[in-house]
């Protein structure tokens, strides 16, 4: 089930918007607040792993659901912990910016998007909470509200002051938007996606065609202009 239809959408006026994106303006950011979980959206939190051990607190938040973001190399210490309390997605990338975030984006979306449609709560996290679980909060949160990347990054920073994905990351949140805002252009129409596939079908095929009457054309030139019998009493050169 697509995200936009499962959470309860509310159409905001721009200035409403705008508010939203800015968040609650009586929080005082401080320093250990980056060990700890933000709501960022009605049931999905982001945090660092430090919170992803606590136990006691994540019953308390109501988290069912964790997608663990980890580091192949911090597979010792970032891992799901509490197996038996909640359904766990554990995501190995390498945390630079070489990193393909986008081609994994689909499978954590979909993980979120079914548990808030089963009335469930989320926690993303990675180590630090800083660059890599951010990221996918950020695509996330830029899909399902249908805003520019910017407005998305700010709309989280607001809610997790501590947030800073890489040069990398930060590429890859930008470059989603034009995908994400393709997608609902050809959701919305999909005529539009069935004419290009008949336009590019029928090009193949006039490519192909081109192709054959290129090879008939060789074959005819070989066919007329066959090559000369030896003749062994010719005198040589």
């Amino acid at each position: 089930m697509d995200g936009l239809q499962t959470y309860n959408r509310i159409q905001y006026s721009q200035e409403q918007l705008k508010n939203f994106i800015q968040g609650p303006a009586d929080v005082e950011w401080k320093y250990e607040m980056r060990r700890q979980c933000q709501e960022i959206l009605p049931g999905l939190f982001l945090g660092s792993f430090v919170v992803s051990k606590e136990l006691a607190t994540l019953q308390g938040l109501g988290i069912t659901h964790v997608v663990c973001i980890r580091d192949a190399k911090e597979a010792f210490t970032v891992k799901p912990r509490f197996p038996d309390h909640f359904q766990y997605m554990t995501l190995d990338v390498e945390d630079n910016e070489e990193q393909n975030l986008i081609r994994l984006f689909p499978g954590a979306k979909g993980f979120i998007d079914q548990a808030i449609a089963c009335g469930g709560k989320v926690l993303v996290h990675c180590n630090g909470g800083i660059s890599l679980s951010p990221a996918f909060v950020v695509m996330f949160v830029m899909q399902y509200y249908q805003l520019n990347w910017e407005d998305a990054l700010h709309l989280v920073q607001n809610r997790r002051y501590c947030i800073s994905p890489n040069g990398g990351f930060l590429t890859q949140i930008k470059e989603y938007e034009a995908i994400y805002r393709a997608n609902i252009a050809v959701a919305a129409h999909p005529q539009m996606g069935e004419r290009t596939t008949r336009r590019k079908r029928s090009d193949d095929d006039e490519e192909d065609e081109n192709d054959r009457a290129m090879e008939d054309r060789k074959r005819a030139l070989v066919d007329h202009n066959p090559a000369p019998e030896y003749d062994p009493n010719a005198m040589e050169t």
